[in-house]
Parts: structure tokens; C-alpha cells; sequence
């Protein structure tokens, strides 16, 4: 946990992926869950603010 967290503050790939990637599959489980409509509103932004993150992280260095 405490690499995961340093590889976030030095701004790695390898986490920040990972928290992108985590972000998108939120917004998916949030697009076809049926029962709260709040999740449903926000489920598109969701997964287009990880798609986002996910391309600009796409971008920084590797870890050690």
C-alpha cells in the first residue's frame, strides 16, 4: 500500500492506471445498476473523467 501511495505522490504510471482504471469500472457499474438514479446521472462523466485520466497518465514515466 505504501509503494501504491508513493508511486501516486512521484507520479508513476503503474498506480495512476490502476486509479483510472478503477475509475472507469465505477462508471460502468454505475451505468447499468437499475436501482439509484443519482448513479445513473453521473455514471457517463464518470467513465469519461477515468477514460480521460487514464489517456493522460498514459503519458508519465515509468517506475523505478
Amino acid at each position: 500500500m505504501m509503494s501504491f501511495i508513493t508511486g501516486l505522490m512521484r507520479l508513476h504510471r503503474g498506480p495512476w492506471e490502476m486509479l483510472a482504471t478503477i475509475i472507469i469500472a465505477l462508471g460502468v457499474v454505475m451505468l447499468m445498476q437499475p436501482f439509484v438514479m443519482w448513479a445513473y446521472t453521473y455514471s457517463f462523466i464518470t467513465t469519461l473523467v477515468g477514460t480521460v485520466m487514464f489517456i493522460v497518465v498514459s503519458h508519465f514515466p515509468e517506475g523505478d
